[in-house]
């Protein structure tokens, strides 16, 4: 006995499914999410390539200057050297606090303990606020990868599901349920689920990488501002001690801050 087989046409799609394709057969709403989703993700890598390659430069920058920090060189010399060169921010920090340093000892060393104190203070705090004053330019744009991070999935799940309405009223308008018309619709609201996603991932794992090196960067100029203002203590605490110490030297016989 044999036994009929009854096979229901689900229709043949013969349209193109390219990426570009998707993108020109798309709503409006749709297409202007894709267009947004899209430059976030090229600005992200702008991002990404710009802060990892100036990460990367400051390091090394901050390598040579400590190397000559020292390497038991005056701090004047140093100073004076470093003033004429291509600026960063563990120079101006360094720069900030000698800016002070010359400013409270141009009529001498101070006398009395107070007065030292106080200008081991105002050292202190010019270099803390260099260091908050380059840290805040360092960490530019870096709200934006954390807004990327943290939305466009969302947006492009906005956009999926502005798709999928679309596809069922083309479903309900035409009375067909063929793969000729539920697979564009359908296309077009996962392609921008996938640039959600395209945006996103790289924005995430970029945010977390670039905060710790910019955390540690911050760490190391936290550090030399302490190893530089205890420097300035040694000296203070010399002349009151009546220790024929000059004022210039940054006691070379310290190792490098990590």
């Amino acid at each position: 006995m044999e036994t009929d087989i009854v096979t229901d046409d689900l229709g043949h799609f013969d349209g193109d499914m390219s990426a570009w394709s998707l993108f020109m057969n798309a709503d409006i709403i749709v297409k202007c999410v894709m267009i947004f989703l899209s430059c976030a993700s090229i600005w992200t890598w702008a991002i990404i390539i710009q802060k990892r390659s100036l990460l990367g430069k400051l390091n090394r920058r901050a390598n040579r200057f400590e190397d000559s920090f020292w390497s038991g060189e005056p701090l004047d010399k140093i100073y004076d050297r470093v003033k004429k060169s291509k600026e960063d921010p563990m120079l101006r920090t360094f720069t900030a606090g000698m800016d002070e340093w010359r400013a409270g000892v141009v009529g001498g060393l101070p006398a009395k303990q107070s007065l030292q104190a106080s200008l081991r203070q105002r050292v202190e705090r010019s270099m803390s606020v260099a260091i908050g004053r380059e840290m805040n330019d360092l960490e530019r744009n870096m709200t934006f990868l954390a807004s990327v991070a943290s939305s466009a999935p969302f947006i492009g799940l906005f956009g999926t599901v502005w798709g999928i309405m679309n596809s069922f009223s083309a479903i309900a308008a035409s009375n067909n349920t063929s793969l000729a018309v539920v697979a564009p619709g359908i296309a077009e609201a996962l392609f921008a689920t996938a640039l959600g996603l395209v945006a996103a991932i790289p924005a995430t794992i970029a945010y977390n990488v670039l905060s710790s090196g910019l955390n540690r960067y911050a760490d190391r100029l936290e550090a030399f501002t302490d190893e530089f203002s205890a420097i300035l203590s040694r000296h203070l605490d010399s002349q009151e001690a009546g220790k024929a110490i000059p004022t210039n030297s940054n006691g070379g016989s310290k190792k490098k801050v990590a």
